[in-house]
């Protein structure tokens, strides 16, 4: 036991003469000899806490941040560990609330929004800077905004900033129809006959321009569908649409605005997503791909990187350049990387963590360390489901995604896993009370069977009452997900599901968490991978909005232009008829099956009761300016602190 109360940083300079592969595996090793004493007191009635609650000597949060990070370019990755890290080192026109996650005040100080929500001019404050000393202005809102959308970043995110006037025409490579000096084609001259949405074009904005795919093959079938659109495009000049005709323009050094395609009401919380984090030009320029790293790296939130051993442990410092460095509390934060959680829980336990990622304690571990006053529960803006890639045979039959959907016995599942609820489409059941939550096939495997047979996949019953289903490809379908404890847990037991359902054996394969990412994005995987989004602002458009573009995090092949229309016409309305057409949206997609919903989650994971200002807040996202250490034992948290007050 004496040796799981060494500090981590002591274990990193006793290993230090070692390769970073066998300093990982010592901790791992430590934490497993931890196991046995800790499993003999985590239930002990008179604990108050799960395990050690002293103070850090210094003003040092120690924080386990889950994966290794993909990336510190915060336009890059789309990860929530990432996203956590971003928070400290970047900072937007807006950050989350601690809370509630509304937006609040960060490098815009104030800002004006018009009566459609389809204009937003931010006012900067005059003293935020680099972390280099360089001041900021709106020029840098106006470079970072370009080049998440360049088509060369291939950002993921980029989907993000199509809401921004000829945001996805620049980024998918379109092109103006040009009729003379000055005179373009306009988008609403050539609007499908019985299309009653609004135009995407506000009245408060100039006609848009109508767009075309630069690509000529595709741009082709689209004018052969249309002979009024040909014939109109015919002899015409075509122009590439260019970074500066995305709606960002800076007014003045010190004043932002952005003009959108169509009205958003929910832009303004869109904006603290990494995407819209500020990106600095002048290092881009000079070390290209490579400015994220240490050495190289300008940063612009409370903290700057201050070291980072890939795979072992990622240090922030306060910035003193930060426009708002009086009010950081901390001085560091050092983020460990790990996939075993019984390792980072182990860890907590014996006070070398001062908080865990969300998630973090095991499905086993629950009963006993939801009784502790330092567990932190609340409901949480998240889904978690199965993407489908429905460009490859066989999961581009609808009847073989509704199958394995309804071969799943979900509700075995959420009881197995105590803190979550089922999820029947992509919005998290109950966080949004207004939204009318559409519903999904429950379990029926005789139904599941009977669609696999229509599909060309009779499935048999043997002698001992199994099933088998011999003439299915299964060489052609797998269920990939991220190396974690829990992400294999969950792909065993819907591996075991499909056995006992279908009769079918779907073979499971682990990668790398940052390797993933980009593997389900680009449809590189068959079958079927691990899914999982957390909020990225509070309004049920963040999760409906996976699905609005083919690329970046939708990872399914799944696209209906119906399903666009009915989006872009759901943000015309206000409340009650916004949230009935997004739900109705919803039961299009879900109708259509590229996913598997499984379970709304629950916010999961422990702090020790002397970090304050961390709130288990429904996306797991944690401004970390607010975050301090708490010395006097009257103040610390006894239980998970309120969301309201």
């Amino acid at each position: 036991m004496f040796s799981c109360m060494r500090r981590v940083g002591r274990l990193r300079k006793a290993a230090s003469m070692f390769n970073l592969s066998l300093k990982i595996s010592f901790v791992i090793v430590l934490a497993a000899l931890a196991l046995a004493s800790i499993s003999c007191s985590a239930s002990a009635k008179n604990e108050v806490y799960f395990g050690k609650t002293v103070p850090p000597a210094r003003n040092v949060l120690h924080y386990y941040t889950g994966d290794e990070p993909e990336s510190l370019d915060p336009q890059v990755s789309t990860g929530q560990p990432e996203g956590r890290i971003y928070m400290a080192l970047f900072e937007g026109l807006v950050e989350y609330d601690p809370k509630d996650m509304h937006p609040i005040p960060a490098i815009a100080e104030r800002w004006d929004i018009n009566n459609d929500f389809s204009e937003f001019v931010f006012h900067l404050r005059k003293n935020a800077r680099w972390s280099n000393g360089d001041g900021i202005n709106a020029n840098d809102f106006v470079y970072t905004f370009r080049r998440g959308l360049s088509p060369k970043l291939a950002s993921r995110n980029a989907g993000f900033g199509y809401y921004l006037r000829y945001g996805e025409a620049y980024n998918q490579g379109a092109v103006f129809v040009q009729d003379g000096p000055n005179h373009f084609l306009l988008e609403k001259d050539f609007a499908p006959e019985g299309n009653t949405s609004q135009p995407l074009s506000q009245k408060s904005l100039a006609p848009a321009k109508l767009t075309l795919p630069g690509d000529e093959k595709t741009r082709n079938k689209l004018l052969a569908k249309d002979p009024k659109l040909k014939a109109a495009v015919a002899g015409k000049e075509l122009v590439d649409v260019k970074s500066e005709d995305i709606g960002v323009e800076a007014v003045d050094p010190y004043t932002l605005r952005l003009s959108l395609r169509q009205s958003a009401p929910f832009f303004l919380g869109l904006l603290a997503n990494q995407f819209f984090r500020l990106v600095p030009g002048n290092a881009v320029k000079v070390y290209g791909d490579q400015w994220a790293t240490l050495g190289k790296i300008v940063t612009c939130g409370p903290f700057k990187l201050k070291s980072w051993k890939p795979y072992n442990e990622l240090i922030v410092e306060r910035d003193p350049m930060y426009w708002d460095a009086a009010n950081v509390h901390l001085d560091e934060i050092d983020f460990y990387p790990l996939t075993d959680l019984p390792t980072a829980m182990n860890l907590y336990k014996v006070g070398e963590l001062d908080a865990v990622a969300n998630h973090s304690v095991p499905n086993p571990w629950v009963e006993t360390v939801r009784e502790k006053k330092d567990y932190m529960i609340a409901p949480e803006a998240a889904s978690i489901y199965i993407h489908i890639n429905i460009t490859k045979p066989p999961m581009n039959d609808v009847r073989v995604r509704k199958a394995f959907n309804l071969a799943i016995d979900k509700d075995n599942w959420i009881k197995w896993r105590k803190i979550v609820k089922p999820l029947d489409g992509i919005v998290p059941q109950g966080i949004f009370k207004e939204y009318p939550y559409p519903k999904g096939d429950k379990f029926d495997p005789e139904k599941a069977r009977a669609l696999l047979a229509q599909a060309g996949y009779p499935v048999t019953r043997n002698s001992d009452g199994s099933y088998a289903c011999p003439t299915f490809p299964v060489d052609q379908v797998e269920y990939t997900f991220p190396t974690a404890s829990t992400n294999k847990t969950m792909a065993e037991f819907m591996q075991a599901q499909w056995k006992q359902s279908l009769g079918i054996t779907v073979s499971l394969r682990s990668m790398e968490f940052k390797t993933f990412i980009s593997y389900r994005a680009n449809l590189e995987y068959k079958g079927m991978a691990f899914g999982a989004f957390s909020a990225d602002y509070m309004d049920p458009y963040t999760f409906s909005s996976i699905f609005y573009t083919p690329a970046g995090d939708n990872g399914t092949g799944w696209w209906d232009q119906k399903y666009v229309d009915m989006l872009d016409e759901a943000n015309t309305l206000s409340a009650p008829g916004r949230f009935e057409l997004l739900a109705r949206a919803e039961q299009l997609m879900i109708d259509a099956q590229p996913i598997i919903p499984i379970e709304t989650s629950a916010v999961n994971w422990t702090k020790k009761p002397y970090v304050k200002g961390l709130y288990p807040n429904a996306g797991s996202l944690f401004p970390w300016k607010f975050v301090y250490i708490e010395r006097d034992p009257s103040k610390w948290d006894y239980g998970t602190p309120s969301l309201t007050e």
